[in-house]
């Protein structure tokens, strides 16, 4: 593939999941030969098990304990991680180009008053008029300064606050879509010319009872022990099993990242996202025909990162459209590995494909029973995330040389 100075390239990686801090320890595990261990919680919010934040020194990228703070651990952890993609691409001292910026963060709500919430669920069980008593608790138990702390934007503007990334900015919500849609309109801006230079990405604490509640809610969380991801049953719960984690990229035009001299991991060839009914075939179709651009050139160098929330059914019939259509390419369930970030889980992704690329690794299986193994080094990469209740992404990247 020729390259343009209008392609989006990737030059800045921060990654945070529980398998550790930064990107260094994160291309250890895709480049061994073994399996990566499974690092998992499954005592403190039992019978849900979760994979939980590592080790993290917070001052290392937030330097005033006073911003350190105010923030909830949702933002902690995005800053954090943003703080680590700037360094990581040679900007986190450079005012001028930070000012510059773009930013386009993925993002939920924030922290909720679980006594608020408790409240309401136990007074739920004895009445049926719950759309009233919901109204009632709304209005006389919240504080009205809890939504200032809530607001889904507060993570841009934190970053905005501690790392001076002050051009555009743009939050986007709707769980795993809003992170598909994120790098998306990243990519697009880059490659029309609107933009030279993107941080964009998100960040999840899966640490929460709220969190295990709405999903529980669905009849999703997996339950009991850990299992591979492609091997969870209903008989173990509905199959997702949440993990904090964080993921934010630095995209840039070739000829602005070449123009200042910087490392580039990859290169981003395509990113499209949709969404629809999944019934009657819809969802198979819809699959395929993202998957178009990803079959040019596929074969054994060929990595596919699937997003895949691990909810039983969703999971078995996005594998076989999988291996239906790059039939050649060795697929890595990486929530198996990282547990499941919702609008984090298409950002972290693509951060695991383009160490990957850059590599050339033979990423070990994930799922030892359900993966085949490298026969040799990534040279192109497919990241797909598959929404637990709507929205569906595919992206395609290239290694470099």
């Amino acid at each position: 593939m020729s390259k343009a100075q209008n392609d989006v390239v990737i030059t800045g990686i921060g990654i945070v999941t529980c398998q550790g801090v930064g990107k260094d320890a994160h291309v250890a595990l895709l480049t061994s030969d073994k399996t990566p261990p499974t690092i998992v919680e499954t005592e403190k919010f039992k019978p849900y098990p979760v994979h939980p934040l590592p080790e993290i020194d917070w001052s290392q990228q937030i330097p005033k304990r006073g911003d350190q703070r105010q923030m909830e651990n949702w933002q902690r952890i995005g800053v954090f991680t943003a703080g680590l993609a700037l360094d990581d691409a040679g900007f986190k001292e450079d005012l001028e180009a930070c000012g510059s910026m773009d930013m386009i963060v993925a993002a939920g709500g924030g922290e909720r008053d679980l006594n608020v919430d408790t409240l309401i669920v136990n007074e739920a069980l004895n009445r049926n008029d719950r759309e009233v008593l919901l109204n009632e608790k709304l209005t006389t138990e919240l504080r009205p300064t809890l939504f200032l702390a809530q607001l889904s934007n507060l993570l841009a503007g934190n970053i905005s606050i501690v790392h001076k990334v002050t051009g555009s900015s743009r939050t986007f919500m709707g769980e795993e879509a809003a992170g598909i849609s994120a790098v998306e309109t990243a990519f697009h801006r880059i490659k029309s010319g609107e933009s030279s230079h993107a941080l964009v990405g998100g960040a999840f604490s899966a640490e929460r009872l709220d969190m295990i509640l709405l999903i529980e809610s669905i009849n999703a969380h997996a339950i009991g022990e850990w299992h591979p991801l492609w091997s969870r049953t209903p008989d173990n719960g509905g199959g997702m099993i949440m993990g904090s984690l964080s993921a934010f990229l630095v995209l840039e035009s070739r000829a602005h990242a070449e123009g200042r001299g910087a490392h580039i991991y990859a290169s981003i060839d395509s990113i499209e996202g949709d969404r629809g009914s999944r019934d009657g075939g819809r969802f198979e179709a819809r699959l395929e025909r993202m998957l178009t651009s990803a079959k040019e050139g596929q074969g054994d160098t060929t990595v596919i990162f699937s997003g895949t929330t691990a909810i039983t059914d969703l999971a078995q019939r996005e594998k076989a459209v999988l291996e239906a259509q790059l039939p050649a390419s060795a697929i890595r369930g990486y929530g198996g590995v990282s547990g499941h970030g919702l609008e984090s889980q298409f950002p972290l992704g693509i951060a695991f494909a383009a160490l990957s690329l850059a590599n050339q690794a033979k990423v070990p299986p994930f799922d030892a029973a359900n993966e085949k193994p490298m026969t040799a080094g990534a040279r192109k990469a497919v990241v797909t995330t598959v929404g637990h209740a709507r929205g569906e992404g595919i992206a395609v990247l290239s290694a470099e040389a």
